[in-house]
């Protein structure tokens, strides 16, 4: 790292339109070139605010106080064009949701010519592929992607495309918000080792928006933590990690190390006397779930055979009533294809699903929608399974009534109810707010509401709490165990944070390319892993002062 002042932040302050309270609150720091500063908080504290307010993003209206310089060069006195040479060319922003990146009607090689023909309209649609091709490899997004729709992409696989566009243009600077949320630990580390070779070997910076701690003082050289709009401290991380001033540093270390401590697992006790009475909640038997990859009519004529993508392999696993099932694998590995096979959102290939003793591939329509009631889903993106234009109390109250369980009257009641078990309260104040109104975290605990007002029998998670800081990711988990024991739920879940399953998970199920390679009880998975792939996994995980 040189002297060199990339980015010069003073006296920052933003108030978004129609709002009374600052976002950013009198920030000031300065990234260097070479420099990578890990900037921690959560959610909505202000940080992917302070990402978008350097590329000059913010909405109209926007009331902006205090300066931002690129190279000593105030941002909000750029014209449209030079704006334009900012923005991808001299700093890249990697965005936490990927889809946000994409047009949905363009392919993933119509997207990467695109962002290089428009920086440079001289370049032939030859050499932009074959740079376009070379980045991808280094993100590990294999050739067959070049010729899919992002909506066929996993949320992991999105998330690489992302980083390699911004990666297309060779950036002086990268802002990544959150970039590797949903990525599991390997791809994660992958992809941050090449950010900081790239930052190394180019005299690139880097501002690496994140909740994740410790894979934040793994790659970056200083932290700044963030909390209500304030920059609380900033400093090498060392002086950070071992010498903190803050209490909200204090307390985001103490969480970070209580969930990396070995003896942290989940113990279920089942009566062994009756143990080989159980029959399992959810048995599934030779599960496939197979696509075939559209070509167009000269592919078709002269490959002569059709390409197919095993998503889910011959899988085979049981639950049983009060466990707590995760479900652990890189993204794209087939586990929200097996979760939405499972829901009979995807009608599987060949195989057999046994819930509750019936086979839901062998049901009806009618019949399965009587069947979902008993079986429901948390999604990784709470926002995005929230309809915007209901309040919080109607998107609570409506399975009910989709599924004729309750009066208008009665569901309004048990909503309520729901609101104040899931810790939103008083109730009364949250049944009229709508989604945008909430955090995260509070977003979360809706849909956790929305998912138990049916009474359930099995809860499938999908990423849960991958969205969430390390704060709001505990008390959300604390809350999903207490309704557990409360409702008698049985979860899967499913994830990729390696500590998150050991800390809330009895057994743990370990999935790669639409198979499991391995499933044990928790504590065994972690101490006696028996595939090297596993091992790989283990060794993956981003820890604190270890």
């Amino acid at each position: 790292m040189n002297n060199n002042i990339l980015f010069c932040i003073e006296e920052l302050s933003i108030q978004y339109p129609n709002s009374n309270t600052r976002t950013v609150n009198d920030i000031s720091f300065n990234l260097y070139e070479g420099e990578r500063i890990g900037l921690i908080g959560e959610s909505g504290s202000g940080k992917s605010t302070i990402g978008k307010a350097m590329l000059n993003l913010l909405p109209d209206m926007t009331k902006i106080e205090g300066t931002i310089k690129f190279r000593n060069k105030s941002i909000f006195s750029l014209n449209s064009k030079q704006l334009r040479h900012l923005r991808g060319e001299l700093v890249g922003l990697v965005f936490q949701d990927p889809m946000s990146r994409f047009n949905p009607i363009m392919t993933i090689g119509e997207h990467c010519i695109e962002t290089l023909q428009v920086h440079n309209y001289k370049i032939s649609y030859q050499a932009a592929k074959k740079i376009a091709i070379d980045i991808l490899a280094k993100v590990k997004v294999n050739l067959i992607c070049w010729k899919q729709y992002p909506h066929e992409l996993s949320g992991g696989m999105r998330q690489r495309v992302a980083i390699a566009m911004v990666l297309l243009l060779n950036p002086k600077i990268i802002i990544a918000d959150e970039p590797t949320t949903a990525l599991d630990a390997t791809v994660a580390n992958e992809i941050l080792e090449e950010l900081v070779y790239l930052c190394q070997e180019r005299n690139m910076g880097l501002l690496l928006i994140s909740h994740n701690l410790a894979m934040v003082s793994k790659y970056c050289n200083r932290l700044a933590i963030m909390k209500d709009g304030k920059l609380l401290e900033i400093g090498k991380i060392s002086n950070i990690l071992n010498h903190p001033q803050h209490d909200y540093t204090k307390s985001l270390l103490k969480i970070a190390l209580h969930t990396q401590r070995e003896e942290n697992y989940i113990s279920i006790e089942v009566d062994k006397q009756n143990k080989i009475e159980i029959k399992p909640l959810l048995a599934i038997k030779n599960l496939k779930q197979h696509f075939i990859v559209d070509q167009n009519l000269i592919q078709s004529f002269f490959l002569k055979k059709t390409q197919t993508i095993k998503a889910v392999d011959n899988i085979s696993l049981q639950v049983f009533p009060g466990d707590s099932l995760g479900l652990i694998g890189e993204s794209g590995c087939g586990k929200s294809t097996l979760s939405r096979t499972i829901l009979q959102l995807l009608k599987a290939t060949s195989g057999n699903i046994n819930f509750r003793g019936q086979d839901l591939t062998q049901l009806s329509s009618k019949e399965m929608r009587f069947q979902r009631r008993h079986l429901q889903m948390i999604f990784q993106d709470p926002q995005a399974s929230l309809n915007p234009l209901m309040t919080i109390g109607e998107s609570i109250s409506e399975p009910l009534i989709i599924h004729n369980l309750a009066t208008k009257k009665q569901a309004q009641n048990q909503a309520y109810e729901m609101l104040e078990i899931v810790k939103l309260s008083p109730a009364n104040y949250y049944y009229y707010r709508y989604p945008e109104e909430l955090s995260g975290g509070q977003q979360q605990r809706v849909a956790i509401a929305r998912a138990l007002i049916t009474k359930p029998s099995l809860v499938i998670c999908d990423e849960p709490v991958s969205m969430l800081d390390v704060c709001v990711q505990e008390q959300i988990l604390n809350l999903m165990s207490e309704l557990k024991d409360e409702f008698k739920l049985t979860y899967l879940f499913i994830t990729h944070d390696l500590l998150v399953a050991r800390s809330f998970c009895n057994k743990i199920a370990v999935m790669k390319q639409g198979k499991i390679l391995e499933i044990n009880d928790t504590k065994n998975i972690f101490r006696y892993p028996k595939h090297p792939y596993t091992v790989k996994l283990l060794k993956s995980i981003p820890l604190l002062l270890s």
